[in-house]
């Protein structure tokens, strides 16, 4: 890929994910998840954390902090939908993206309803104030699962879709050259 498509990739991801948490939006449906699977699986693990990290932290300055140690759970399930991002590398199918996002929404809604309820005042301790934590929050995991699947749909097709008419497109550097982009 040239250094301009590469270019302009990364700014298309950046106003799909900033735009995606700006304007209105169902609860928890954004396109962060299929960014940080999109982009560790094309560009490499680093990448996706700087892009999805960018994102996060520019909305979120709109949109407003929150309690340190949740907001901590949060963008460490983007790390770790990152990592979810590098499997679907080996085997970029639509299986593949679909098990991803799946498993990243999965990810994402144990580890940030843990985090709420282990630091946060809404649920009381214990294993009742989990599961508690959990039951309330699974509006939110219909949203984000319809919205990770979609989104990641969106992006890894139209990527393949172009790549199929744009000769630049399919010159993705290998993970083995020296001067590739990806990790």
């Amino acid at each position: 890929m040239s250094k301009k498509n590469f270019l302009i990739t990364t700014i298309l991801l950046l106003a799909v994910g900033l735009l995606g948490r700006l304007i209105p939006h169902p609860w928890n449906m954004t396109p962060i998840t299929a960014i940080a699977l999109f982009g560790s699986a094309r560009f490499g693990f680093k990448y996706s954390l700087m892009l999805v990290f960018a994102v996060m932290l520019i909305t979120d300055a709109f949109i407003g902090f929150y309690d340190w140690q949740i907001m901590l759970s949060v963008y460490a399930s983007f790390g770790m939908v990152a990592l979810i991002g590098l499997c679907i590398k080996k085997r970029e199918r639509a299986p593949s993206v679909i098990l991803g996002a799946v498993s990243s929404s999965l990810l994402f809604f144990l580890v940030t309803n843990w985090a709420v309820w282990q630091f946060g005042t809404m649920y009381s301790p214990g294993l009742v104030g989990l599961a508690q934590s959990y039951v309330m929050a699974l509006p939110f995991f219909q949203n984000m699962l319809i919205g990770d699947v979609i989104y990641s749909g969106a992006i890894f097709g139209a990527f393949a879709f172009l790549e199929k008419g744009n000769p630049f497109l399919k010159q993705l550097p290998s993970s083995s050259s020296p001067s590739s982009i990806r990790n």
